[in-house]
């Protein structure tokens, strides 16, 4: 006690009178003699040291308590900051005098108020508001103004503070920490018109340290709750002392910053990383700010880019427009429609039945069927009384199916529903799949009874898709009328197989429907279909639910069956529970007639009911009957005897099961242990019980210490807290207390509850006799850690023994083996041992099954149950939604993603934000932008801690997948919201617009960077100054150099390389070396790379000199030549003709490099066949093999293009051979080459061999290939081996995209051979390749000279809607043509739409017309024509005047007749000629 008065002593040695009052306090009460001296005040003794010894006094006999309140009492006046001021009761002076010598001038208007008013109270507080000062003085400040404002209220009866006064007092009271008298006063003002401030109110939530606790993420399932400003707890929590630090940071981001602030956890405590490693962004809180809205404007701006059919025009789309987008998928079946522009129903089947059968990829599957399916509403739409042919329903119904659209599909046969139109069951049966695959149960089964209705059958794997569907659903009722009718129909023994007749009996039997389970068992039993053990079981325990346990017997005697010994023993354990032993050991007896086989747990069950019972006796005789049938006594078994023996006070007995357990081999658990020690504490045999305990522990079972007392160990073993339960001695003379006597004679009792024990013992004993095994797994499950596969074998164990997992233990077995790393067949085969639904578990179990489910790929189940508690309206978890969107995004599912994330909405969704982000990155990658902005918006509203962040991610993840543009318009929104525009930013648009290869914007991104002067990352400041520098910018590469260096001076290096990069690869080589040598001067030592720069510039300027200096330095360093580099010097030897050089240089890299010899003996050769050395590529050739090295494939096709070049086809030919010959495919070049120079040369023989060899191998033929062996073979009249050439090129797939064939349509047209023309056509545009307009020209010109002109006309319409311009000389044959077969008025029609699109047409076109149209004596149709030639220019000759005059007399002669003008004289006065007077006379 000295030595801590010493101690205390020591540190505060500055109070002296402080340590002269402790001193005589302590004189005073320990009573010993102490000089108190000037001496000892003025020179205080140090604390206790190494060196100083005080003697030691007992002192603990002394009472120090009030020690405290004395020292205080003397003190606290020196301790008083305020020591001149009364603040015993204040007054509004006082208060005044106090704020004064903070801010005098704001008092002083107050001094003569006597009585204050709310707003004088409110023009105080105003004038303190944000006068923030020291603490200590901000402390004292807010302490008079809360006195001043309690004072004016407590006054003043009747006084009401105005709002404004109530918000501003509340935050100063926040500022200092006052947090209940902040409290206090919100909680008053919390009415009608009080406005209050949500920042207040988060602050206090900070203050009052309202933190939710975290629950234990993997063990619990549960996202842990969001707590407010967690970064700001966390600093309180390691600085809880000090209330002044946590002011202060309030105080900071209340009144200094100025900022909304929302309370947040995430944000500050866990800050996210920022997308880049080098860009760091400073959390901003923009909670306040409402984001709503912010996709729908981005996906108005945005949307006509991310539209692949962004070309077409499909807002009201038109028949042409339908034809046009079929055209590209099969432009023969379409090409006969565009000139019809009034569809017919034969019309719509031909066009049906031409893509029946044409299956093509999903995504063109579906635009072609999208495309039919608007070809079929639009007729019907635009022509009333119009009606579909019955066949092409069936078959639009088929194709809708096929893509999926289902309901279209059955909207479509709804309407169809009639007399006389056949419908096929394959059709409906397939809407059910379809139905099925989209979770539409209502629409499934609607079908289903649809076909019933109408006679049809449903398919196999409908049957099968429905049953397993309502199964999962647990839909017993459905399914059992399902699967009968799927039975009457024949289907029953394929459906048996997959296991659903087992699934829908057990279905049955849960919903206790027995007796339909058992019904129909027996009518499959007559067909001689033996039904499962499982299905035997399920029914069996359907009974024992039912209790109906004859019912059950006469069942295993009506289908032969002998129960096995699991569910035979959850038999007789029902049996005992509800109707006693002795009746089970008689129903026992009875299936051992049938052929049941009891075990060890059979008898064990009895056993321990019988002792249950206090049937004694009959445990015994069971026990002996596990002897007489040569079986194991089963530990439990064991335990309940013993429990039966000391229930029933014979105790003694006890040791004989002991020894008999040990005879026979069965070791003792702890179990066992509880059991003896609680028998033999209720028969108070304390002794025996001790001596058990010592036995135990020598066995291992427990562990107890020589100096550990065995009772207390034993009473813990009970759950007995020892020093509750004590044994004492009765000393009463009469023993009136004595309860048992020791081995001495003397009479004890205990001193304890005594019910409480008589309980605890009573409980243990009796669950001993029947183990509880859904207690011991529920206790499992509820510790901490992963499950043990001991717990999955105790659920065995416990299903041998006849019980049942109740629901609680079910669904809490479910979430933990759900958040372990078990087999999902594990979680299978618990809900299988389930006589449950599934879908009675806790929604937190469904909840962790959806998501298992889900994430090990069942998710047909997971979605099944994932709906299911939608409709029952559960809770469902945001993991389980975030789970769902994940596989729905992976599968690329967007139908189903875009009604999962609406639902999700509408739940309050609220991910993580790192599942968040790994969505959206998903949604981006699928190019879903409509989507990922709007999953954008919802993290912003839901997650407003973490919308800095969620914008950086998200902007990245655009930027990263090539939509930058759309990052800019998000920029552009987002900023018109938060004003946050920073270098991030910039540096991602940056990224992003180099990525896509558009410089020319990240360009001017740069330009505003420079402008701002903000600083970039490192890696975008290098890529930029590189790109800038090969677009000759080099003054902005410059400027992006000096600010880069500026902010960040040690990036000097990287900056330098790139500007030197930069000006080698532009050609500015002279500055390049400039900077090199500032390096140098700033001794920084240049590394391999910047040397290999340099060289590679020099040899673009061929300055042989400066690289042989370059070369030098690099050898005498020791640094290594790069690729590039060696590349750039070959080329430069080569070509000024320095071979040696060239050699020397592959020489020097061989040692130095870590790569084959091959590439760069690759290099060389290139280089050397460019030059026309091939005696060196030769010499080369010969030193590669004797080495023994292979060629690869890039030496292979430089040898076969350099040797071409040489003008050495057979060189070249033979190294190609060799080379396929190796199984090593040639580059499309050298192929493209070869077979054109072979061709050039008259070699066809080589060529087709060639051909035919690539075609043995499956390689696509190019368009010249092609072009050049087909135009070989028509050259030499092989007209029949080209087209079989160019079919089989089409029928093996070696036709790649893009092909050209408009030489070779021209050339077939040219041969006569209209039909492969075509083909070759069609073929072009199936390959999306646009043929020019001479291919349309030929095919129409040549289908116009055989008279074809339907055909004609069909590729000429074709033609203008592809926007095709025919020529003339295809226009003058139409017109001619048509007008020669006398379709003058079709001829006609073309001249006009020739006009139309701008094209004159010639006089011949005319006169053919005309002269068709005279000799129909068709007068009105060729003055027409007349007019229409004068006015493009034409004048018609003499004998067509003279013709049209001569037949016109007698017209003239009637229009005179009427005194009209006529038609002859009109003609004449048009075409020049004066007409006459009526009375003039000609002379």
């Amino acid at each position: 006690m000295l030595q801590s008065l010493f101690t205390l002593q020591s540190r505060i040695s500055q109070s002296k009178k402080l340590h002269c009052i402790l001193v005589q306090y302590f004189l005073f009460t320990t009573k010993q003699p102490f000089s108190v001296t000037n001496t000892l005040l003025e020179n205080p003794q140090p604390a206790p040291s190494s060196e100083t010894n005080h003697t030691l006094i007992d002192l603990s006999s002394l009472n120090f308590a009030g020690i405290a309140k004395t020292v205080i009492s003397k003190c606290s006046h020196m301790w008083d900051t305020d020591k001149g001021e009364n603040f015993t009761n204040p007054s509004f002076k006082d208060y005044l005098l106090r704020l004064s010598a903070i801010s005098p001038g704001t008092i002083r208007r107050f001094w003569r108020i006597s009585e204050l008013k709310p707003q004088g109270v409110l023009e105080i507080l105003q004038g303190f508001e944000f006068d923030a000062s020291k603490y200590e003085i901000e402390v004292k400040k807010i302490e008079s103004l809360w006195g001043i404002f309690k004072l004016a209220s407590e006054e003043n009866r009747g006084f009401e503070h105005l709002p404004q006064s109530c918000k501003i007092m509340a935050s100063m009271l926040v500022r200092v920490g006052s947090f209940r008298e902040a409290d206090c006063l919100l909680s008053s003002r919390e009415g009608p018109g009080i406005l209050l401030d949500g920042e207040i109110f988060s602050c206090l939530i900070v203050g009052h340290n309202w933190i939710c606790e975290e629950e234990d993420e993997e063990y619990r399932g549960e996202e842990p709750k969001p707590s407010m400003l967690q970064s700001l707890f966390t600093l309180q929590s390691r600085n809880s002392q000090s209330k002044k630090l946590h002011c202060i940071l309030v105080q900071y981001f209340l009144f200094t910053t100025k900022q909304p602030f929302s309370v947040t956890n995430t944000l500050l405590e866990n800050p996210q990383p920022a997308p880049s490693s080098e860009t760091n962004h400073t959390p901003i809180d923009l909670s306040s700010r409402n984001f709503a809205g912010i996709a729908k404007t981005v996906i108005s701006k945005c949307s006509h880019m991310w539209d692949p059919d962004k070309g077409e025009n499909f807002t009201n789309p038109s028949f042409k427009d339908y034809l046009l987008r079929l055209s590209a998928i099969s432009p023969g079946t379409i090409r006969r429609f565009w000139r019809i522009y009034e569809l017919k129903p034969q019309d719509v089947l031909e066009i049906l039945q031409g893509f029946e059968f044409d299956a093509s990829k999903y995504e063109i599957e579906v635009k072609k069927i999208d495309s039919l399916w608007g070809i079929f509403k639009l007729a019907s739409e635009e022509n009333r009384g119009f009606e579909h042919l019955p066949q092409s329903c069936k078959i639009m119904a088929s194709m809708l199916v096929r893509v999926g659209s289902f309901r279209e599909a059955d909207c479509l046969l709804s309407s169809r529903e009639s007399p006389g139109i056949l419908l096929d069951s394959e059709i409906f049966s397939c809407l059910i799949v379809g139905y099925v695959g989209e979770f539409d149960l209502g629409s499934a089964i609607s079908i289903y009874e649809r076909m019933k209705r109408l006679s049809l059958v449903p398919s196999l794997s409908s049957y099968r898709a429905l049953l397993k569907y309502l199964v999962e659903l647990n839909e017993t009722q459905l399914a059992f009328r399902v699967y009968v009718d799927a039975f009457e129909m024949g289907m029953g023994m394929s459906i048996k197989e997959e296991g659903i007749f087992e699934n829908v009996i057990r279905l049955l039997c849960i919903d206790g429907k027995v007796q339909d389970a058992r019904d129909f068992v027996k009518k499959i039993v007559t067909f001689g279909i033996e039904p499962s053990s499982s299905v035997i079981n399920d029914i069996s325990r359907g009974y024992c639910q039912k209790k109906d346990y004859d019912d059950l017997l006469s069942f295993f005697a009506e289908v032969r069956f002998a129960p096995d010994v699991v569910i035979g023993n959850e038999i007789l354990f029902s049996l005992c529970k509800y109707f006693g032993v002795e009746r089970a050991s008689l129903y026992m007896q009875k299936l051992e007639q049938m052929g049941f086989c009891p075990d060890e747990r059979t008898l064990g069950i009895l056993i321990g009911w019988g002792c249950h019972e206090g049937k004694l006796r009959n445990a015994f005789i069971y026990f002996l009957e596990i002897f007489s049938r040569g079986l194991k006594p089963h530990l439990y078994s064991y335990n309940a005897l013993l429990s039966g023996i000391f229930k029933s006070g014979m105790w003694r007995h006890s040791h004989d099961i002991l020894h008999e357990m040990n005879d026979r081999g069965v070791t003792p658990d702890l179990s066992t242990l509880r059991v003896v020690i609680a028998g033999f504490c209720k028969e108070r045999q304390f002794d025996e019980m001790t001596a058990v305990v010592g036995d135990m522990a020598e066995r291992g079972l427990i562990k107890i210490s020589l100096s550990e007392d065995p009772l207390n160990k034993a009473f813990i073993l009970l759950g007995l807290n020892p020093l509750d339960v004590k044994i004492r001695r009765d000393n009463d003379k009469g023993f009136s207390k004595t309860e048992f006597f020791d081995s001495l004679g003397n009479g004890l009792y205990l001193d304890t509850n005594l019910e409480e024990y008589e309980k605890t013992m009573t409980k243990v004993l009796d669950g001993a006799m029947i183990p509880d095994f859904n207690s011991f797994i529920l206790e499992n499950c509820g510790s901490r850690g992963k499950i043990s596969t001991s717990m999955l074998m105790m659920v065995d164990e416990m299903a041998r023994w006849g019980q049942e997992l109740s629901l609680p233990v079910s669904s809490n077995l479910v979430k933990r083996l759900c958040a372990d790393p078990f087999c999902i067949k594990t979680v299978d085969n618990l809900l299988r041992k389930m006589f449950q639904s599934v879908y009675q578990l806790e929604e937190k179990a469904l909840n962790k099954l959806v998501q298992t489910y889900t994430k090990n790929g069942f998710t047909f189940r997971a979605k099944i149950l994932f709906n299911v508690m939608v409709q029952r309206h559960q809770i469902i978890e945001n993991k389980t939604f975030t789970t769902q969107l994940m596989d729905l995004c992976n599968k690329g599912n967007l139908r189903g993603l875009s009604d999962c994330l609406l639902l999700a909405r509408q739940y309050n969704w609220t991910p993580k934000f790192k599942d968040g982000i790994a969505l959206l990155d998903c949604l981006c990658q699928n190019k879903w932008l409509n989507e990922a902005v709007e999953l954008f918006e919802t993290l912003l509203i839901v997650r407003p801690q973490m919308i800095s962040n969620t914008f950086y991610a998200f902007l990245e993840k655009l930027c990263g997948e090539g939509f930058t543009t759309t990052a800019c318009i998000l920029v552009e929104q987002f900023f018109n919201q938060t004003n946050i525009l920073d270098q991030a930013v910039y540096s991602n648009l940056i990224s992003g617009f180099c990525k896509e290869k558009r410089f020319e914007e990240a360009f001017t991104v740069c330009d505003t960077v420079l402008a701002k002067n903000l600083t970039l990352p490192l890696d975008v400041s290098v890529l930029l100054i590189t790109q800038l520098c090969r677009s000759n910018n080099f003054e902005k590469a410059l400027a992006l150099k000096n600010v880069c260096l500026k902010g960040q001076p040690s990036n000097f290096v990287s900056v330098h390389f790139a500007l030197i990069s930069g000006f080698c690869q532009s050609g500015r080589i002279e500055e390049a070396a400039s900077l090199f040598k500032e390096m140098l001067l700033k001794e920084l030592v240049p590394d391999a790379e910047a040397y290999n720069m340099l060289v590679q510039g020099y040899c673009r300027v061929n300055n042989l000199e400066k690289i042989m200096e370059l070369l030098g330095v690099m050898i005498r360093k020791d640094l290594s030549i790069s690729i590039p580099s060696y590349r750039n010097l070959i080329c430069l030897m080569c070509t000024k003709g320095k071979f040696p050089f060239a050699l020397s240089l592959k020489e020097l890299m061989l040692p130095e490099r870590n790569l084959p010899d091959c590439v760069l003996c690759n290099i060389l050769i290139f280089y050397l066949f460019k030059a026309h050395n091939t005696v060196l590529v030769d010499a080369l050739i010969d030193e590669l093999q004797k080495k023994g090295l292979q060629f690869d494939e890039v030496t292979y096709n430089f040898v076969v293009q350099g040797f071409l070049r040489s003008k050495d086809i057979s060189s070249s030919l033979q190294y190609l051979t060799a080379m396929i010959g190796e199984d090593l495919r040639p580059s499309n070049r050298s192929l493209r080459e070869v077979i054109s120079c072979l061709c050039d040369n008259g070699e066809l023989g080589k060529t087709l061999k060639l051909s035919r060899e690539m075609e043995s191998r499956g390689w696509i033929h190019c368009s010249t290939i092609q072009n050049n062996i087909v135009e070989a073979l028509l050259t030499r009249g092989k007209l029949r081996e080209a087209v079989d050439f160019l079919d089989r090129m089409m029928i093996k797939g070696l036709i790649p995209d893009n092909i050209k064939y408009d030489y070779l349509i021209k050339r077939f047209c040219q041969h006569g051979r209209l039909d492969k023309a075509v083909d070759l056509l069609n073929t072009m545009l199936e390959k999306g390749s646009a043929p020019d307009s001479s291919s349309f020209d030929h095919v129409i010109q040549g289908f116009s000279n055989c008279h074809n002109l339907d055909m004609a006309l069909d590729f000429h319409t074709e033609m203008i809607y592809r926007n095709l311009t025919p020529s003339t000389t295809t226009w003058n044959i139409l017109v001619c043509r048509l007008s020669e077969n006398g379709r003058a008025a079709e001829a006609e029609k073309l001249l006009y739409s020739m006009i139309q699109l701008g094209e004159t047409p010639s006089k011949e076109m005319f006169c053919s017309v005309i002269d068709k149209y005279r000799s129909e004596r068709n007068i009105n149709k060729v003055s027409e024509l007349l007019k229409m030639m004068q006015e493009n220019g034409h004048s018609p000759d003499f004998d067509t005047h003279w013709s049209l005059i001569s037949n016109l007399s007698n017209n003239n002669e009637k229009d005179e007749s009427k005194n009209t003008r006529g038609f002859l004289s009109g003609l004449l006065s048009d075409f020049g000629f004066a007409l006459k007077q009526p009375n003039t006379k000609m002379r």
